[in-house]
């Protein structure tokens, strides 16, 4: 009886750990139709996209670097400030619609496009139709699997992109000796020959084009342009696939390769661009893309594909599996197909596994579109497929960019922020040069967009673009808010002395010489935009461009703030503390409307676009930290007011980032309808700016077109709604919808150096957590529920005033009280919390 009991309690438990281990899917029933249907692979530099089909699989690929064009030119337009002391005048003035005129005199350049590499087809002829189909990305070992049978034999293709050996891996197989048969070929958009080198070998070279013009620009003229008299731009770029079969026959020629009667085959493919860095000639000053091609497709060939697979596999879980989310249901819906299961949970139904899917998803494309050593994820990761893609595919720097990085700490994925930081110690030597021949001002500055070239001008081609989002000022200031926040999660002193302070200084040392006072003496950005609204004056008319918008005001304070506390941090720069504190005392307020919300221009102007998808002036409620239900009330309730009249619609990463700015008002409900919104399953179509943002079948996120920020914002307003640190202490399920009362989630992080080691709640109530601590110090916790801490008595109530003295505003603001205890840490510490009876 004794030993039938120990059985079945061992059974339940190894039913236990199967549940928490099963894999995490997206899965189908058919190939993919369109590209938002394929499946990404990735390892941060070479991306694929896998389309699943039995006659013809399609392999769509990137290299993170082959990008058009060369060097940016930092002097574009030599007789830039001639035209700011008159803009400043005609704004004093009142005359916005002249200073409109003029600021288009202060344009340079469009970066440059983010290009496709080319495809993959392998043809393989099939004696019938599939009787079965399923395809898969296994997000827990990041790889692709396709599987069919025709005529009793079963086809299985396995995709993954190792990080070691950095190649792309593909595996066929057949369940009968010698049935499998095909042709592998290489092709590009892009100019490009092929060629055999040995019978197992082809080779696939070319070159991007010297300039692409961004997709939105029409007109007559040629927009893809390749020569380049000079040698400096124009990337060139190689590709190799090997084949290294296990029987059958293989050949090769200008064709492809052709491999016969084999029953398993694996494929190598490496690429290599000529990409030498963002101030060298990618032409005559590049690196050998053909050598690095051969070199990474030499040494993965001396591997079994078994090796290669541990190897992928190794590398990539110890990021994956730093985290988990479960939130709790008491039925599954593994069982249908993905888009299947998007499509029922439009309709509403209930699905947290999905929820968890998503930010587990989000996680996984990070992973794969950003690591240490290469280039920051752009617009679209690492994934696209046009010469002239959506908005060039580049870093669009007004808040694209920035979201793609949200969640990178909190998810405990801190080393994939590398690449950013990268990017913009580029931009502070380029956007110097761009401060000083644009503005005659001293420190960096960086504008709407940049490329891999790290172009800082504003963009516009001499005057064809709004000013309303070419000539907005403020991406650097934006930027450097990531290196302080690594700081504030990591505690890194070397990073911050060597890298985040004198980017974060270069930038404030900009904005000191970019603010004017005003009449009132108050000091203002002038000119000033916010992305990407018009504002009407009592005239009736459209402008752009006015003084002193709240989200300028909001960056520089945000900047100001950050760099004090860095030099603070740092006990240096006394003297330049002193200068940006002067002037951060004075700087330009916020200010609440006649309707009760966050006023967005220096004055109180009606929006032209009441609906519109950018709420920019709330950046000092997310991703900024100046305005909070806890430390500042009114300023939370004009958010609200805010948002309340800017509507839920909007594109995929403005519903995104409304997600993050709920959570922040501490409204979980309302922050969880935008994530159901954000879900919703939509297909490929025409732009609609106000409605159509949604999910891809594949969980891309859909501006439309596919843009990855909404997929990263969204997994950071999640991230929000479960745990908060801006303020200085440790808050969690501060946003927590009704809908997810009990779950459990390991491996969060907050600032401070805190991890989240594992917490589980029920009810809305914590039943157990489990903190670590990587650098020590006190550590104040804001729970919902009263904790003890278990084999201690150092757990007590935060000291100072009532830390929910605040509180009071509950009612409006959707908060709820809080339990506040500050207990010391010691540097590696762990420590353990139940609930207090």
């Amino acid at each position: 009886m004794q030993l039938r009991a120990t059985l079945s309690l061992l059974g339940l438990l190894l039913s236990g750990l199967a549940l928490a281990q099963q894999p995490l899917k997206l899965w189908y029933n058919q190939p993919a139709k369109e590209w938002t249907q394929a499946l990404p692979v990735g390892n941060g530099r070479l991306g694929v996209m896998v389309f699943g089909r039995p006659n013809e699989e399609l392999l769509q690929l990137n290299e993170s670097t082959l990008w058009s064009g060369g060097p940016a030119d930092l002097n574009p337009n030599p007789d830039a400030p001639t035209y700011l002391p008159q803009i400043r005048k005609a704004l004093d003035e009142g005359n916005y619609e002249l200073a409109t005129k003029l600021t288009k005199k202060l344009q340079g350049r469009y970066t440059e496009s983010y290009e496709p590499l080319g495809d993959l087809l392998i043809r393989q002829p099939l004696s019938g139709q599939p009787t079965t189909y399923y395809r898969d990305l296994n997000i827990n070992n990041a790889t692709a699997t396709t599987r069919f049978a025709v005529a009793g034999v079963t086809y299985t293709r396995e995709v993954f992109v190792s990080a070691p050996d950095q190649v792309i891996v593909v595996r066929l197989t057949a369940s009968q000796k010698g049935k499998l048969t095909f042709v592998a070929a290489a092709r590009s958009p892009l100019h490009y020959t092929t060629s055999a080198t040995g019978n197992r070998n082809v080779a696939m070279t070319g070159k991007a084009p010297a300039h692409t013009d961004p997709s939105y620009l029409g007109g007559p003229q040629e927009h893809v342009i390749y020569p380049d008299t000079a040698q400096c731009r124009g990337m060139r770029f190689a590709l190799r696939i090997r084949a290294l079969p296990s029987d059958g026959t293989v050949t090769a020629d200008t064709a492809g390769l052709h491999v016969s009667n084999a029953t398993s085959v694996v494929l190598l493919l490496s690429a290599a661009t000529s990409f030498n860095g963002y101030d060298k000639c990618p032409d005559k000053d590049g690196k050998d893309e053909k050598q690095l091609a051969e070199a990474a497709l030499n040494a993965a060939s001396k591997k079994s594909y078994a090796a290669l697979k541990q190897a992928h596999l190794t590398d990539y879980q110890r990021y994956f599996n730093r985290v988990s989310l479960q939130l709790t249901t008491s039925t599954t819906r593994d069982s249908l197909p993905t888009d299947a299961r998007l499509a029922q949970y439009g309709t509403g139904t209930n699905d947290p596994g999905l929820e968890s899917l998503y930010y587990q998803y989000g996680r996984y494309l990070l992973i794969s579109s950003s690591r240490p050593g290469g280039t920051p994820a752009n617009l679209q990761g690492i994934w696209n497929p046009h010469v002239r893609p959506p908005w060039s595919s580049n870093f669009t720097i007004n808040i694209n960019t920035q979201m793609n990085y949200w969640p990178a700490e909190m998810s405990n994925l801190s080393e994939m922020h590398q690449p950013l930081f990268t990017l913009i110690d580029e931009l502070s030597r380029t956007g110097k040069t761009t401060a000083h021949n644009f503005y005659n001002a001293g420190g960096w500055v960086a504008h709407h967009n940049t490329d891999i070239w790290a172009t800082s001008n504003p963009v516009g081609n001499l005057g064809q673009g709004d000013p309303v989002w070419a000539n907005w000022a403020m991406g650097g200031a934006w930027l450097s808010q990531h290196l302080y926040d690594h700081y504030r999660y990591t505690g890194d002193r070397a990073f911050l002395a060597q890298r985040a302070y004198p980017d974060m200084k270069g930038a404030a040392q900009f904005c000191l010489d970019w603010l004017v006072k005003d009449k009132d003496g108050y000091w203002i950005t002038s000119p000033s935009t916010t992305p990407e609204n018009l504002f009407k004056t009592p005239d009736g008319k459209n402008n752009q461009v006015s003084v002193a918008t709240t989200m300028d005001m909001s960056i520089i304070r945000d900047l100001f703030d950050n760099v004090t506390a860095a030099a603070t941090a740092l006990d240096i720069d006394a003297d330049f503390r002193q200068q940006v504190a002067d002037v951060r005392g004075k700087l330009y307020p916020f200010k609440v409307g006649k309707k009760g919300n966050l006023q967005e221009w220096y004055k109180d102007f009606d929006d032209t676009d009441p609906l519109h998808r950018h709420v920019s002036h709330l950046f000092a409620l997310h991703p900024g930290r100046q305005i909070a239900p806890l430390t500042t009330p009114e300023l939370a309730a004009a958010a609200r007011k805010t948002l309340e009249l800017r509507g839920d619609g909007g594109t995929g990463w403005s519903k995104a980032w409304k997600i993050n700015f709920w959570a922040r008002l501490n409204d979980g409900n309302h922050a969880y309808k935008l994530l159901r919104e954000l879900l919703k399953l939509t297909g490929d179509g025409s732009t609609d700016y106000a409605n159509a943002g949604g999910t891809y079948p594949n969980l891309f996120c859909a501006h439309p077109p596919f843009q990855i920020d909404g997929n990263f914002g969204g997994i950071s307003g999640m991230g929000e709604m479960l745990l908060q640190s801006h303020l200085g202490d440790v808050w969690l399920l501060p946003a927590l919808p009704d809908a997810w009362r009990s779950g459990q989630v390991k491996g969060l992080r907050a600032r401070g150096g805190f991890e989240i080691v594992s917490m589980a709640w029920q009810g809305g109530a914590i039943s157990k957590l489990v903190i670590r601590s990587s650098l020590g110090g006190n550590c104040r916790l804001r729970v919902p529920n009263a904790l003890k801490l278990v084999g201690s008595r150092m757990l007590t109530p935060a000291s100072g005033p009532n830390p929910n003295a605040l509180f009071q505003s509950a009612p409006v603001l959707g908060t709820q009280p809080t339990k506040v205890y500050d207990f010391p840490t010691q540097k590696g510490g762990t420590y353990t919390f139940t609930i207090s009876k």
